[in-house]
């Protein structure tokens, strides 16, 4: 195989290999969508917060708070303040709370 050869079949398998990644977030996106809407979207629909509306869940907003990751998302959710339902890990499992926090850290500004 001569070098352009192999560099034009390096960079396929790369391009493909970007392209499942892709897929593959996309998936775990839709899933914490899925879930944000079964558990959050009552209390945050849009980002904001009916409960309390100095308390949005923007991205800013929480940064305003310390919550600068999805680890901290997850730790809201597991002890949150007054007014927030508390979801512990049997209610929602810690891969599907992180799939959550990712969902409305790429979603809410």
């Amino acid at each position: 195989m001569n070098k352009v050869t192999s560099i034009l079949v390096a960079t396929v398998a790369v391009v493909s290999l970007s392209g499942l990644a892709l897929a593959s977030g996309g998936k775990d996106t839709k899933k914490g969508e899925d879930l944000f809407k079964q558990h959050c979207m009552s209390c945050h629909a849009d980002g904001g917060n009916i409960v309390n509306p100095q308390k949005t869940i923007g991205k800013e907003a929480l940064k305003s708070r310390g919550i600068t990751n999805w680890k901290g998302i997850v730790k809201s959710m597991r002890n949150p303040g007054p007014g927030m339902t508390k979801y512990d890990a049997k209610t929602i499992p810690d891969k599907d709370a992180k799939a959550i926090a990712e969902y409305v850290l790429k979603t809410f500004k």
